[in-house]
């Protein structure tokens, strides 16, 4: 329980610092976040009423523009997904993204310092000073390539299926 206390403390602390109230929706909203990175606001707002039950959908959809604006929290928003929260901020990180099972994992920067890459730009392109590179790797993690890796269903087991119906 300690661990939990202390991070509501640097949460508050942090809150106070931006110039914010501490609110028990803030702090439920942070926690809810901090337990459960890369999620969206429905599965935030779930996880955030196991310790505020009275919690709405539209203050947990406040707080996380809120404290997206003050950068405590980061959104991202990958292919045909719903935004994620994080609250790993304060570096230049990207995502790998399973396809298969949506599995989302922190990546830290591949090389050299932030932002990483170094764009390359069109001869007609206005050039401009690069702070953050967001890149997103999309691929299958390994417990989905285990399961594709499984021997298919056998005629035999089909047809058995098939024939008790």
């Amino acid at each position: 329980m300690t661990e939990h206390f202390d991070g509501q403390e640097a949460w508050a602390a942090a809150l106070r610092a931006h110039g914010r109230r501490v609110t028990k929706q803030r702090l439920a909203v942070l926690a809810a976040v901090d337990r459960h990175p890369h999620s969206p606001a429905e599965s935030i707002l779930a996880a955030a009423r196991t310790e505020l039950p009275e919690l709405t959908a539209q203050s947990v959809y406040v707080v996380l523009g809120d404290l997206t604006d003050l950068h405590m929290l980061r959104r991202f928003e990958p292919p045909h997904s719903p935004a994620l929260y994080e609250t790993r901020v304060g570096d230049n990180h990207h995502h790998a993204i399973c396809i298969s099972c949506g599995r989302v994992e922190d990546v830290d920067c591949a090389v050299g310092h932030a932002p990483c890459l170094t764009p390359h730009w069109n001869p007609d392109a206005k050039p401009m000073t690069i702070q953050i590179a967001d890149v997103m790797y999309q691929g299958i993690c390994q417990d989905c390539q285990r399961a594709q890796q499984l021997p298919p269903q056998s005629s035999l087991t089909r047809n058995k299926e098939i024939g008790e119906q």
